[in-house]
């Protein structure tokens, strides 16, 4: 089983209220999850009105598919969303020994 995860560093210039940010962010979360099929939420600085820290995860198995996914996930977000300016994003593939009895 392969796992992947990506934390995308947001900055949100428009940004004027923390209600301003809630409401960017739950769309682009929505679009994620419904557009790559993943996990996505809102992890870190939840109280700064211009900042936010996104988790995306999914599980699969191919690491090769995992990678392309983040990566098309990566450049969807940079080219559809001038609005949000991503800061900085990390991507890391843990391979998990499923359970077996």
């Amino acid at each position: 089983m392969i796992i992947g995860v990506c934390t995308l560093e947001l900055y949100l210039p428009q940004s004027e209220s923390l209600k301003d940010k809630r409401s960017a962010l739950k769309g682009l979360i929505s679009r994620l999850q419904r557009e790559f099929t993943v996990s996505a939420a809102e992890i870190d600085f939840n109280d700064a009105r211009r900042s936010a820290l996104i988790g995306v995860a999914l599980v699969s198995n191919s690491a090769v598919h995992v990678q392309q996914l983040l990566a098309n996930l990566v450049r969807w977000l940079e080219e559809n969303r001038p609005d949000l300016d991503l800061l900085q994003h990390r991507v890391e593939i843990m391979h998990v020994t499923p359970m077996t009895d």
